[in-house]
C-alpha cells in the first residue's frame, strides 16, 4: 500500500532512503527529506506491506509529469515486484500521467523492471 509522506514518518523514510547510493551521506539525506517536506512539486511515498514499511518512491513533479529521484526496498524484500508495485500504484492515483526515471534511478529502474516483468510472465 502506497502512503503520502508526512513529517512523523521522517525517521522511516530516511532509514529507507539510505538505502540508495546517493544518499549515504546523512546531511545530504536531511536536505532531501527537507526538499520533499518544503517543495510543492517533491512527492515521496512510503510502501507499507502489512505492518511493516518496506519501500520508498520519491517524485519531482512538473506539468503532471513526474520523475522518479528516488526508489528502493529493503534489502530483504527485493526482487519481489515491490518497486514495479510502488510505482503502478503511483501511477493508479491518477495524480501523474507519466512516470519517469531520473538520470539517478535510471540503472536501478532498466536492470529491475525486466527481472520483474519476467517473474510476472511466469505465473
Amino acid at each position: 500500500m502506497l502512503i503520502r509522506y508526512k513529517k512523523s514518518f521522517e525517521k522511516i523514510a530516511m532509514g529507507l532512503l539510505s538505502f540508495m547510493p546517493s544518499e549515504k551521506d546523512v546531511k545530504h539525506l536531511m536536505e532531501t527529506i527537507h526538499s520533499y517536506e518544503e517543495k510543492d512539486n517533491w512527492h515521496l511515498y512510503l510502501w507499507k506491506k502489512d505492518e511493516e514499511y518496506i519501500g520508498i518512491v520519491g517524485v519531482v513533479e512538473e506539468n503532471s509529469v513526474a520523475s522518479v529521484q528516488h526508489i528502493t526496498v529493503v534489502p530483504s524484500y527485493r526482487g519481489e515486484g515491490v518497486a514495479r508495485k510502488m510505482l503502478k500504484e503511483l501511477l493508479a492515483t491518477g495524480q501523474f500521467k507519466e512516470l519517469n526515471p531520473s538520470e539517478a534511478t535510471k540503472p536501478f529502474i532498466i536492470k529491475c523492471l525486466p527481472i520483474v516483468e519476467e517473474a510476472d510472465d511466469s505465473k
